[in-house]
Order: structure tokens, then C-alpha cells, then sequence
């Protein structure tokens, strides 16, 4: 295959090796600080300082790709990475897996250079098409990488740091043979580029009411997640004895059910009820599935909530990112994506310390406490500003009151179950169908079956 004739193609494996190797790190590195003796305050730092680093060296990077081109960053980005996770590898204390969480921040620019490449190889027809590419390799990776790096946790926690070296490695060669610069001038790559510190950029996304309320929404949203990624897996040893490989299972069931969700019907709910009351669903799916695992006592109410969770943010996300990619002019919707993804790096600067010390400090089930709360707060948001989302404030009401999804739903089974599958496609499309099956066949394929079946093999414990 040549890559000049499939650039977005090899950008995707790119990125989707790159996030392999970072969700490799996710359930392993708090059970490897906890072994330095991290107290859940110096975790919640540890989380932080990589997302801190990426956060202010990434415009940096960017505007040295617009210099020098975008292959250039990518490499030497993805020789960082592979030398932050070594230096995670042989980390003989705590000092040196701050050290080597920074560093891998620094030389993080990997999505946003990849981000501004698929700007320039692509049109703004399929730019859209292009950017989902980036979700689905985001997606894939976060249902692999937490698993590989469990299993692999089995032979010490330095074991999965190395795989994740050896596999950036592999990247450099694979991208340094294969992947392009695209053939665009200094101008144009600047002019593609995602701006985070965009004074006009910002004064527009503040100015149209769907950018701000999106925008915001998106920085309550992800200041949630944060409280759970940093406690996820110290809650889990604390209240279940969970080891790093059960947790990256866990983990990697919901990012298969967000995937599920997101490539299978987000589009067709999209269309159907827009985004406004995706929104509503999603973040109060969001906070009733915190509520639910802060106070679980049996781990099938932790796949139960993980499942509200999953379907929560997977479609969530997406409808936030459509609202706000619509409250731009298209000449300047890089620049106001730019603004919105910066939100979201704000909130997991601001997240993970805030989590670690509610959990040592507060109590462990605090944390996803005050995540439901800022769930509840996005969502009564989203019914106050309704009329910046949607068409109308009367269509809201009415909505509201007939509560459309699950209206929708009732009506769906009714045909399935009088008509037949073949109205039910005819009715509303074999994507949407096709997309419910696959969801209900993941989930009871994992509750019904695959966990069993790792209890009885001693790989996780359902006690």
C-alpha cells in the first residue's frame, strides 16, 4: 500500500499505536505509585503534571510543526513518548515516575500535530470523516491498551511500561517509512493548525450561545471523568481488592461499550432527537452511574454503573463537539475547537488534584460524589439554556414532557414486536438497529459470559 494514496489511513494507525501504549499506562500507574508509597493526594499530582506538560507545550509544537513541517513533530513526539515510558520502566521511586510523567507531557503532541495533518490532507467535505477517525482510534485504544497493560501487570508493573517503549518504537519505524508530509506551504499549515490561545478564537466561541454552553458543558463533563480515572482504581483495591489486571478489564469494557455506542447510532440519535436532548440523557445517565458506583457494594453494581457510564459519555462527547463545531463559522472552526478542547485540558489539570485529595481526605466514595453533582449541574445547564441548543424553548417543553428517547424506544419495540425486524430497520434504519443489537449483545456477552468465565479462571474477583 502506498501511504501517499492513504494518508488518513496511516495517521489513524499512527494515532491508534500511539493510544494503545497510553492506555497501556492508565490502570497500571496508580497501583505503581501506590507501591512508592503515593498517598491518593501525590497521585492526583501525578495524574496532573502529564496533563499540565501537555497542556502548555502542545501550542508550542504546534506552531514548530507549522515551521517545519508535521512529520518532524511527529516523530520526535513519538520518540518522547517512547523514552517517557522507559523512564517509567525503571523508575526505582515516586520522584522518578513524576519525572518521566512530564516528560512524556512535553513531548505529547501527538493528537493536536495529528489533528492539523488531517487539515491538511483532507477537504472540508470529508474533514469531518478524517477527525472521526482520531474518535475511533481513541476508542480502539482505550478498549486494548487497558487490557494488555492488566495482563501484563502479571509480571511486575515495569512489564507493561516496557511494552508500551517497545510499541512507540515500532511507531517511529512504522510512521518514519510511511507516513508523508503533506504538501502544503507554512501558511496553510498555520492557518489549519488548532489554536488553544486564539484571542478571536475565544471572543467567538464566548460570543455564540451553542459554543458556550457546549464549551462549558464539556469542562464541567470532563472535570467528572477526571474524579474517576484518578480514584477508579484506588477505590477498586481499597473497597474490592482488585488488582491492576481486573481494573484494566473493567476499563476496557467500557471503552468497548463506548465505541459500541459512538460507531454504531450516535449519528441516527443525533439526527433524530439532536443534540440538546442527548445531552440532557447523557449527563444524567453520567451522574446516576457515579451515584451508583460510589456506593456500590457488589461488583455487578459496578458493571451496571461502568455501563451507565459508558453509554452516558458516548453520547455525551460527541453531541457536545457537534454543538459546538456549529456555532462557528466554518473559516474559523479549527481555531473555536481549539478553544473547546482547551476546556477539557483545563479541567484534567484541575481534576486530578482536586480527586486525590477528596479521596484521602474526604473519603473514597467523595470523589464520584461530587462527579455526579457536576453531572447534575451540566445537566440542569443544558434545561436552562435549552433555547441555545435547540430550535425552540416550546419544543423543549414538549419534549420534555413526552420525554422523547424513551417515548422513541417504547415505539421501536412495539414495532419489533407486531412487525418484525424488517419494519424495525425499514422504520428507522438498519444502522440504528444494527447498533441496539450490538450494544445489548456486548453487554450480556460480558455480564453473562465473559465474566463469569474469568471468575472461574481466578483472572477477576465477583465478590
Amino acid at each position: 500500500m502506498n501511504a501517499k494514496k492513504s494518508p488518513l489511513l496511516i495517521i489513524f494507525l499512527v494515532i491508534f499505536i500511539d493510544l494503545v501504549g497510553f492506555g497501556i499506562v492508565i490502570p497500571i500507574l496508580p497501583y505503581y505509585a501506590t507501591r512508592y508509597g503515593a498517598s491518593p493526594a501525590e497521585l492526583g499530582w501525578l495524574m496532573m503534571c502529564y496533563s499540565a506538560a501537555q497542556f502548555f507545550f502542545a501550542p508550542l509544537w504546534g506552531r514548530l510543526s507549522d515551521h517545519i513541517g508535521r512529520r518532524p513533530v511527529l516523530l520526535f513526539s513519538m520518540f518522547g513518548t517512547s523514552l517517557s515510558m522507559v523512564i517509567l520502566g525503571i523508575a526505582p521511586d515516586l520522584l522518578w515516575l513524576f519525572f518521566g510523567r512530564i516528560f512524556g507531557g512535553i513531548s505529547g503532541a501527538n493528537i493536536s500535530t495529528a489533528t492539523a495533518y488531517i487539515s491538511d490532507v483532507t477537504t472540508p467535505e470529508n474533514r469531518a470523516k478524517g477527525m472521526g477517525m482520531i474518535g475511533a482510534a481513541f476508542g480502539l485504544g482505550f478498549i486494548f491498551g487497558p487490557a494488555i497493560g492488566g495482563v501484563l501487570s502479571r509480571y511486575g508493573y515495569s512489564a507493561p511500561m516496557f511494552f508500551a517503549a517497545g510499541l512507540s518504537f515500532v511507531n517511529i519505524i512504522f510512521a518514519y517509512y510511511r507516513l508523508t508530509e503533506p504538501a502544503s506551504t507554512k501558511a496553510v499549515r498555520e492557518k489549519n493548525r488548532v489554536k488553544r490561545f486564539d484571542k478571536q478564537a475565544f471572543i467567538e466561541t464566548m460570543g455564540d450561545s451553542r459554543t458556550r454552553m457546549a464549551t462549558l458543558l464539556f469542562f464541567l463533563a470532563t472535570l467528572a471523568i477526571t474524579q474517576l480515572e484518578v480514584c477508579f482504581a484506588l477505590f477498586m483495591t481499597d473497597r474490592y481488592k482488585y488488582d491492576a489486571q481486573a481494573a484494566g478489564w473493567l476499563l476496557a469494557f467500557m471503552g468497548t461499550m463506548m465505541v459500541v455506542i459512538q460507531g454504531g447510532f450516535i449519528g441516527k440519535l443525533s439526527k433524530k432527537f439532536g443534540e440538546g436532548y442527548l445531552i440532557l440523557l447523557g449527563t444524567l445517565f453520567m451522574a446516576i452511574g457515579l451515584i451508583f458506583f460510589a456506593l456500590s457494594q457488589h461488583a455487578a453494581i459496578v458493571i451496571f454503573a461502568l455501563s451507565l457510564l459508558a453509554v452516558g459519555n458516548g453520547i455525551t462527547n460527541p453531541s457536545l463537539s457537534s454543538l459546538a463545531s456549529k456555532g462557528a463559522r466554518a473559516e474559523r472552526r479549527g481555531a473555536t475547537l481549539g478553544v473547546y478542547q482547551s476546556a477539557g485540558s483545563l479541567a484534567r489539570v484541575l481534576g486530578p488534584p482536586i480527586a486525590g485529595w477528596m479521596y484521602g481526605a474526604l473519603g473514597m466514595a467523595v470523589p464520584f460524589l461530587s462527579a455526579a453533582f457536576l453531572m447534575f449541574t451540566a445537566g440542569f445547564l443544558t434545561v436552562l439554556r435549552w433555547s441555545a441548543l435547540c430550535a425552540t424553548e416550546d419544543g423543549f417543553r414538549k419534549g420534555l414532557l413526552r420525554f422523547r428517547f424513551f417515548r422513541w424506544v417504547k415505539e421501536a419495540t412495539q414495532i419489533f414486536r407486531t412487525r418484525g425486524l424488517k419494519a424495525l430497520v425499514k422504520t428507522y434504519g438498519w444502522k440504528m438497529v444494527a447498533g441496539f443489537i450490538a450494544y445489548y449483545l456486548v453487554r450480556d456477552v460480558t455480564l453473562y459470559i465473559l465474566l463469569p468465565w474469568m471468575a472461574a479462571q481466578g483472572i477477576l474477583s465477583l465478590k
